[in-house]
């Protein structure tokens, strides 16, 4: 599933290598991941300009002069700019521009592709509710947000409303970096502890985003992504030996999904000094 490196990557690609570029026709092949009938979603976007790109958590909003245009590729999917013919066998929806080239995008399992108006971002219901982006976020601001609560750091981080971007590829060296048990209670967590937290989000995620995101997810051109198994810290390594202390690497259950630890490492409680 693409997460936050990966949905920057693509943000970035599509600032460079398709703006100024003028959609043409669009093939709606499955209109069940749109959020208007075809016949709107072309009316909207055929003809409009494409001015530039951003996200917030795992969407890309791009912006264009008729419209913005949404995309989130769910569980993993592809956004392939190719020549119009031929166009990839396997594809969902497909935008061609005035140049003879195309967008092909397909979904692995599912995902959506979603058009909203101008000055309307406010009222797309599965945007609107989403946290600041992972990366932007300032240790201060994390401090604020975990004060008066219980749940588990783990369930804070994966939840797209405190914070947008974090899922369970990257969560495991994220809190293996702050030294801290996927359980723990946010109401234990010292100040400290929540400063190392802020800064272990950005050195979870920033190498995977310099390197274009992880190898497993293709670039708009086709192209597979820089951060490989080499560069994950102790993620899907059960058995190995931890690089910090040489425990073994142990993976746990967290209630409908795992997490690999150091038990060493990440106590459930904190040590006394």
């Amino acid at each position: 599933m693409p997460e936050l490196p990966e949905i920057i990557s693509r943000a970035r690609e599509i600032n460079k290598a398709l703006t100024g570029k003028t959609i043409s026709a669009i093939d709606v092949l499955q209109p069940k991941c749109a959020n208007v009938s075809p016949k709107k979603f072309k009316s909207a976007l055929v003809g409009a300009r494409i001015k530039g790109a951003t996200n917030r958590g795992k969407w890309i909003f791009v912006e264009t002069t008729k419209a913005w245009l949404l995309f989130n590729l769910g569980m993993g999917g592809e956004l392939l700019l190719v020549k119009r013919a031929p166009l990839p066998p396997k594809r969902r929806f497909v935008f061609s521009f005035t140049d003879g080239t195309a967008l092909a995008v397909n979904f692995w399992w599912f995902g959506y592709v979603h058009c909203v108006a101008p000055g309307k971002l406010y009222e797309h219901n599965m945007t609107r509710v989403l946290g600041k982006n992972a990366i932007d976020l300032e240790a201060e601001d994390l401090w604020g947000m975990t004060r008066g609560r219980r749940g588990s750091v783990k369930a804070f981080l994966l939840d797209q409303t405190n914070l947008a971007g974090i899922g369970n590829a990257y969560i495991h060296d994220i809190l293996f970096l702050a030294r801290l048990h996927p359980q723990r209670k946010l109401d234990t967590l010292a100040r400290d502890e929540v400063i190392g937290l802020a800064k272990a989000i950005q050195e979870g995620l920033r190498p995977s985003i310099r390197k274009g995101g992880a190898c497993y997810e293709l670039s708009l051109h086709g192209k597979k992504g820089g951060f490989v198994k080499e560069d994950i810290i102790i993620g899907y390594r059960e058995g190995e030996p931890c690089p910090e202390c040489g425990t073994a690497i142990k993976k746990i259950k967290t209630g409908s999904t795992s997490t690999f630890i150091c038990p060493e490492c990440q106590p459930l409680e904190r040590r006394k000094a």
